[in-house]
């Protein structure tokens, strides 16, 4: 990552799991024991309000997970599950949680990708989607689920997913991010599940939000989410830039390009620096600005257009 003024300025630090932690009047989060390289310290469940309350993103498929939220929230009635996306450190619990307290899942849609397989394409992040995700109420853009005290508003957010949503909370000028916004890290953006250009979209639409914190699906809170935004979107068109510059240089495939510009990283994150380098080459040929034979691929070969 480059020293620029714009850039995130990303906290390392993340939350443990363990007991049910108060965060503000009306948030608690319990962060599930599913630490990796891609989750940070685990999945952070969220309780909104209290007496009945809304569950978001009860996570992976982990009975010990859900035992130990019911335990925390003993004595009050779950009105919603609200999920953010279908990726299985998110949305398979929504069903464990159902099974236990009746209430309906809530939010995103059912799993859908950002467009179709390419002949002869495999589906490389097939194994984390959650295709038995499917919603007893859909939510859409502007939709409103309430509690006492409480008002959860839907806000569109595809990109890292296409049914990817955040939750606004207006009674804390506060945002339920999900994985498109971390403090920890970028968010990854893989082909064909997620998309680029519509992950791009997705932050300048934040941009122009109010809220004066964001509560993500991994690690601690965003502090001045409008400035991390505008140095997340200024981190990825220098992304993007140094990607064109490789190109330039003679390469001419994405393991090359990775050698290039991840010097160092972490062996286990490799391939998903590949599927986001692959995710800005996609954006760069359907804007003209590379060229491939055929549509993308991630074995393709690149060239300056």
């Amino acid at each position: 990552m480059s020293e620029t003024r714009d850039d995130p300025d990303f906290d390392s630090g993340a939350p443990t799991s363990g007991e049910a932690q108060r965060l503000s009047a009306l948030i608690r989060r319990r962060v599930c024991s599913n630490a990796s390289p891609f989750t940070a310290s685990g999945t952070c469940t969220y309780i909104v309000g209290s007496g009945a309350v809304a569950v978001i993103d009860p996570g992976p498929e982990d009975a010990a997970h859900i035992d130990a939220l019911l335990a925390s929230i003993a004595g009050e009635r779950v009105e919603a599950i609200v999920v953010t996306h279908t990726h299985r450190d998110h949305s398979p619990a929504a069903r464990l949680l159902q099974a236990r307290t009746g209430a309906p899942i809530v939010g995103c849609g059912p799993h859908r990708a950002a467009r179709d397989l390419a002949e002869g394409e495999f589906p490389h992040l097939d194994a984390s989607a959650d295709r038995d995700h499917v919603p007893d109420r859909l939510m859409r853009e502007g939709d409103t689920l309430t509690g006492d005290g409480w008002t959860l508003e839907a806000v569109e957010t595809p990109g890292h997913t296409m049914n990817h949503l955040a939750f606004a909370l207006p009674q804390e000028s506060a945002l339920f991010s999900g994985d498109h916004v971390m403090a920890w890290s970028t968010s990854i953006v893989a082909p064909p599940d997620g998309s680029m250009r519509a992950y791009m979209a997705s932050l300048d639409k934040l941009r122009e939000r109010t809220e004066t914190v964001y509560w993500p699906g991994h690690g601690g809170p965003v502090r001045d989410p409008r400035r991390f935004v505008r140095g997340l979107s200024a981190h990825r068109r220098q992304r993007e830039t140094t990607i064109r510059a490789r190109i330039e240089a003679g390469d001419r495939d994405i393991r090359a390009i990775v050698g290039a510009i991840y010097q160092g990283l972490n062996p286990a994150l490799r391939g998903a620096a590949a599927l986001s380098v692959f995710a800005h080459l996609e954006d760069l040929v359907e804007r003209g600005l590379v060229v491939t034979e055929g549509p993308p691929r991630l074995e393709g070969r690149y060239a300056p257009a």
